[in-house]
């Protein structure tokens, strides 16, 4: 059994891989294009897979723009942040949608759909275009923080970036006040608005706001340094450069 995975985020694609090697040991999994473009170029040139994992949302636009480029008669199972309950409105045919990130007993339950129907009705582009037009994503506009004995909150518009240290997390405010929070940056990712708050790489998640200077650097990776953070060492990979840019430029 040949399983695609197209997904940007290498964390949410390597956890996904795992899950599933252990569900269906003797699947082999054919590739992991991350975007719209690499998902086009490879399906073009190799034999459709049997299953196809698909993110929603890729680094250079939504997923459904690959049904415009090539013919796609595998089943899908979509994987998104679109809320939940939205979701299981549109769980139609073999098409699946697990939620971000993937629970591992909804995954068993999309795999044994997928068993069962082993020759599903393909969707047109049309189809796909009507179930993901009327999800609408809602994003965390606050949060609970812990202030000596008192629990306040502080709204998204005061964050100026989260930061990883020792594996906790941290909050710090446009004002420079830092609280602990009690979510990883992989799930804050999930939870935050992307067209706010912008995954720098593994340590740091910025607002637009606080973005203060952008260097070019070797390796083709970019510099940044940002205003109340003391860290003048925050870099971006080249693989996310593209990305970035076009966060800023949006």
């Amino acid at each position: 059994m040949e399983i695609l995975i197209i997904e940007d985020e290498q964390p949410a694609a390597r956890r996904l891989e795992q899950m599933l090697s252990g569900l269906l040991p003797l699947a082999t999994i054919s590739a992991k294009p991350d975007s719209v473009q690499t998902a086009v170029a490879w399906l073009q040139t190799h034999p459709e897979p049997d299953l196809i994992f698909l993110d929603i949302q890729l680094a250079d636009g939504l997923s459904f723009k690959i049904f415009e480029q090539v013919t796609i008669r595998s089943p899908v199972i979509f994987c998104t942040a679109y809320d939940q309950y939205a979701i299981k409105a549109f769980k139609l045919n073999s098409i699946d949608y697990l939620l971000k990130p993937v629970d591992p007993e909804e995954l068993q339950h999309a795999l044994r759909k997928f068993q069962s129907h082993r020759n599903p009705p393909v969707l047109s582009l049309e189809q796909i275009q009507s179930l993901l037009q009327p999800l609408v994503k809602t994003y965390k506009t606050r949060f609970l923080v812990k202030l000596g004995e008192r629990i306040q909150f502080v709204t998204a518009a005061d964050i100026a970036f989260f930061y990883s240290e020792e594996k906790v997390t941290f909050l710090q405010t446009r004002a420079g006040r830092r609280f602990i929070v009690d979510f990883t940056l992989d799930q804050l990712e999930q939870l935050l608005d992307p067209r706010v708050f912008f995954r720098l790489n593994r340590k740091y998640i910025s607002s637009l706001g606080v973005i203060k200077d952008i260097f070019t650097y070797s390796n083709s990776r970019l510099k940044i340094h940002l205003h109340g953070c003391e860290d003048n060492d925050i870099f971006i990979s080249r693989e996310k450069v593209a990305a970035f840019k076009a966060w800023l430029d949006q």
